[in-house]
């Protein structure tokens, strides 16, 4: 207990020391952003706070230095101590009851008990309360002097020490660096290791052995890039694409919460979208048409558009029950506008919700300027259907369904509709003062972002404003979109993105580490059409991507200068799909319903596995598949035994290595000695796109030597030799 409270007196010490916003970190720091300060404004300021008319138990809450101090009953935060905090024992409702007109939703007292244990980061200074009064203006000419905010600049290829070396000129720009650092890239990854890469990398499935075979064969000197136009031209490769773009628009198709067996906000028919995403990026479809389709199909192509399906990233967002309640509505507009600063434009937008972001120049006038797009958008169930008056049973008598009536023209259930958006009333919002709808400010005129806006933000004048949105997202002289997702794809293929808070080119994010080959790839993708397949090509046919991911001098250990490339592990996706690959279990069929991956006779791609915000599905979740109830711009990587025990004992992977055994009899019929070398080879190959070495080899043969005493030619111990290869680590990775 005393080395307990030590430790707490130890971390709350720090914390008082009076750490600056920028030596806090950034994550947690936009967490008490989003999540700690709105509560403590809107829920505790009135009676703890320096303009309360009356100070209830002495206690301050409203800046850092007087929560940790605390009041009459103690220190109300202790960092890193929850149970010692006498804030969360009020929220808790255990020795005070706080707020008294009734307990806060578990997941708020939640978010506090996180937010204190990682350390309570509060960059609150001073004693006063935020106020009514309007902030100081922003200084958008400065604002815009910041890196992210500029255009991108064309750079002429740099000076490099090996000028036989790049392939492309994004090798001139990394060579550049690893030169003025005095650090040589690392050889070239061999022909093999190379091939199962970028097969991964570009479809997610591992090559097949024809495809080991002919490559190896084709000593041409355009067999790569021949190769990677194939891969490129493959459905395959909109299905791996797309999981990126799933994870961003937090895809999922129920929410997180379920009133009973009212399922009137559930999405039956959400694979529509995800349909339509993995199509578009098979046409390669420009990037800022993809965008701009997302945002307004119905106002650009109209309402008969093949692509209405695009709008479900709005419309498949997160609902809440009880949607007549202003308060439910607000909290709906700000996911929405959320999507589109971080998913879209790298900006924390949605922290301006309650006050002018902190960090970035974003007021609170256009967060609530582009909430009102979306408080001027109506979700809507398109009947897949012309019989709108078809209706199932399961929706009558439900008075919240959607806005509370049924829109005309909608599809009444569901499970017969694809759930889209459409045009609402025009409405321009208040400003809710310190996020609280109950206090309202002046009315904002749709608009866009001002700092991103070449004079004065110009108000959306044309319906909800989507269509005008759309169109100033993916304006080629908005600094931010095409670098963004740039960004986002470098991070796909080399395991890091070149700016690594990814959905953060903010003053709280990261600064590339190749600024001027993210400004030249940026500027290049532009004249390409927003291509992302020509993008794809770019990175993936050049010297930098080609290395080994041998690092034997463990120079830069980040490998930010990106002298080698990084051994990466697969996501479940591309590691359950490479199972069924190995086994031949896996379907080729591009599209349709949801499944269940964790069934053993399932041998669809994972793409197409229910998102779940209510219970993500354990096999996605074990394998750190994102919470669709957010979006996600990487993916966490976690090592646990549950892994291990799935991989061991799940029916699934038992049915995997029957399989795969089945094969390998099929393909090596023979029961001689040559037959079992053939047989440890071909697993070898299929698995881990490789020959066997000898001293796989000779562990293989020792294990199959006593086929015969098992029966059946030993399929049982080739049997359990197929689970054993499945379960290793080397099918997790990628070099």
């Amino acid at each position: 207990m005393l080395k307990h409270n030590l430790l707490a007196s130890t971390a709350a010490l720090i914390f008082l020391s009076g750490a600056t916003a920028e030596e806090l970190s950034k994550e947690h720091v936009e967490f008490f952003e989003k999540r700690i300060r709105p509560v403590l404004v809107e829920h505790c300021y009135e009676c703890h706070s320096a303009q309360s008319e009356k100070l209830k138990g002495k206690l301050l809450l409203d800046t850092r230095e007087a929560a940790r101090h605390g009041g009459e009953t103690g220190p109300a935060v202790v960092p890193g101590d929850p149970d010692a905090s006498v804030l969360l024992q009020a929220l808790r409702y255990e020795n005070f009851e706080m707020p008294p007109k009734g307990k806060l939703p578990a997941q708020t007292i939640a978010d506090f008990e996180k937010w204190i244990k990682d350390g309570a980061a509060d960059p609150r200074e001073g004693s006063g309360a935020p106020t009514i009064a309007p902030p100081a203006a922003i200084d958008f000419a400065a604002a815009r002097r910041f890196w992210s905010l500029q255009p991108p600049l064309p750079h002429l290829p740099p000076a490099v020490s090996k000028a036989t070396w790049p392939r492309q000129l994004i090798d001139s720009f990394v060579l550049h660096q690893l030169d003025a650092a005095g650090v040589q890239p690392v050889s070239e990854a061999n022909r093999g290791m190379w091939l199962r890469r970028v097969t991964l990398d570009l479809t997610g499935l591992p090559p097949t052995i024809e495809e080991q075979q002919s490559f190896g064969a084709d000593q041409s000197p355009d067999a790569a890039e021949r190769l990677v136009d194939r891969l490129l031209a493959s459905p395959h490769y909109g299905e791996r694409f797309a999981r990126m773009w799933l994870d961003l628009a937090r895809y999922a198709e129920d929410q997180a919460h379920i009133v009973g067996k009212d399922e009137s906000l559930l999405y039956p028919n959400a694979y529509l979208y995800r349909d339509w995403v993995i199509g578009s990026l098979n046409a390669d479809l420009p990037y800022d048409r993809f965008v701009q389709l997302q945002l307004a199909a119905d106002l650009l192509e109209g309402n008969d558009s093949p692509n209405l399906a695009a709008l479900g990233f709005i419309g498949l967002g997160p609902k809440y029950y009880g949607r007549r309640s202003l308060q439910v509505m607000s909290d709906e507009w700000e996911d929405r506008v959320d999507i589109v600063g971080r998913g879209l434009l790298g900006l924390t937008i949605a922290c301006a919700r309650c006050h002018d972001h902190k960090f970035d120049p974003i007021g609170t006038e256009d967060y609530y300027a582009l909430a009102g797009v979306f408080a001027s958008t109506s979700m809507f169930n398109r009947p897949l259907s012309a019989d709108v008056e078809k209706a199932g049973e399961a929706q009558a008598g439900n008075k919240d369904f959607e806005n509370g009536k049924k829109a005309s023209g909608e599809a009444k259930d569901p499970k017969q509709s694809m759930h889209i958006v459409c045009e609402g009333t025009p409405t321009d919002l208040n400003i809710f003062i310190r996020g609280s709808v109950d206090t309202k400010g002046p009315v904002v005129p749709r608009h866009f972002l001002r700092v991103l806006s070449q004079s004065d933000a110009q108000p959306f004048a044309s319906g909800s404003g989507r269509r005008e949105l759309a169109e100033a997202v993916t304006s080629p002289e908005n600094p931010l979109t095409a670098r963004v997702i740039v960004n986002r794809v470098w991070g796909l293929y080399f395991g890091r993105p070149l700016a690594g808070t990814a959905s953060n080119f903010g003053a709280m994010g990261e600064l590339p580490t190749h600024p001027e080959l993210l400004d030249d790839l940026t500027l290049r993708f532009l004249e390409a059409n927003w291509s992302l397949k020509w993008l794809t090509r770019q990175m993936v046919l050049s010297s930098t991507y080609r290395q080994d991911s041998a690092n034997p001098k463990l120079v830069d250990p980040e490998n930010r200068l990106l002298g080698h490339m990084p051994r990466r592990r697969l996501t479940v996706e591309q590691w359950r799909d490479s199972v069924l690959a190995a086994s031949g279990r896996i379907q080729s069929t591009v599209g349709g319903p949801s499944i269940d991956p964790q069934k053993p006779e399932e041998g669809r791609r994972t793409i197409y596995s229910r998102a779940s915000r209510l219970e993500l599905n354990k096999l996605l979740a074990m394998f750190d598949y994102p919470d669709p109830n957010v979006h996600a711009d990487r993916r966490v990587e976690t090592i646990t035994p549950l892994q291990k025990m799935f991989v061991l004992n799940s029916p699934f992977m038992v049915e995997q290595a029957g399989a795969l055994a089945e094969q390998l009899v099929a393909e090596v019929p023979d029961t001689a000695l040559a037959a079992r070398y053939q047989r440890i080879d071909l697993a070898y190959r299929l698995l881990y796109g490789r020959p066997a070495t000898d001293e796989e080899m000779k562990f293989g043969l020792a294990f199959l030597t006593d086929a015969q005493t098992d029966g059946k030619d030993g399929q049982d111990r080739l049997k359990q030799y197929a689970h054993v290869l499945l379960a290793a680590n080397e099918l997790f990775y990628v070099d």
